[in-house]
This record gives C-alpha cells, sequence and structure tokens, in this order.
C-alpha cells in the first residue's frame, strides 16, 4: 500500500514515476524498501494518466456514498413505525 500511496504523491507533485522515486518516499516514510514492489508498480502505471483515473473514481464514489444514507434512512423509519404500531397495541391491551 505504501507503494501506492507513494505513487500518488508522486503524481500530484508532478514528478516522474519511477522505480528509484518510489523508493525514497517508502524509505523516508520508514518502511522497508521493496524492489520487486516499485519495479511492479511503475510497470502497471505505464501509460496510465493518475489524475483522470481518480476523477473518475470520485464520480463513480459520490452517488454511492450518497445512495446509501438514503436507503438507512427509509429502513429506520420503517422500524420507527412498526415500534409505534406495535406500542399502541400494547397499551391498548392494558385497558381492553
Amino acid at each position: 500500500m505504501e507503494y501506492i500511496y507513494a505513487a500518488l504523491l508522486l503524481n500530484e507533485a508532478k514528478k516522474e514515476i519511477n522505480e528509484e522515486n518510489l523508493n525514497k518516499i517508502v524509505e523516508a516514510a520508514g518502511f522497508k524498501v521493496d524492489e520487486a514492489k516499485a519495479k511492479a508498480i511503475v510497470e502497471a502505471l505505464k501509460g496510465v494518466n493518475i489524475d483522470e483515473l481518480l476523477k473518475n473514481a470520485t464520480v463513480v464514489a459520490q452517488p454511492q456514498a450518497e445512495a446509501k444514507p438514503k436507503e438507512e434512512k427509509k429502513e429506520e423509519k420503517k422500524e420507527e413505525k412498526k415500534s409505534e404500531e406495535e406500542a399502541a397495541g400494547g397499551l391498548a391491551s392494558l385497558f381492553g
């Protein structure tokens, strides 16, 4: 995961994402350098526009994040309504 963060930092700083730069950041953060991971990240990111990926990821994540609370609110309202009806039914039996 540290190599992904390092790549994002390099991208944000408009620096070249290469093994040497990745390893410098990982080492500066206090992690053990892993040459194989650095090489794999560099290869995986060749030709990838990180800025465009992040832009699209944000757009996709927002509707999902907004939809979830609405669903939860609907469920909470149903539960509240049921508990109110149950309470009313219980009170009616007292005065039966």
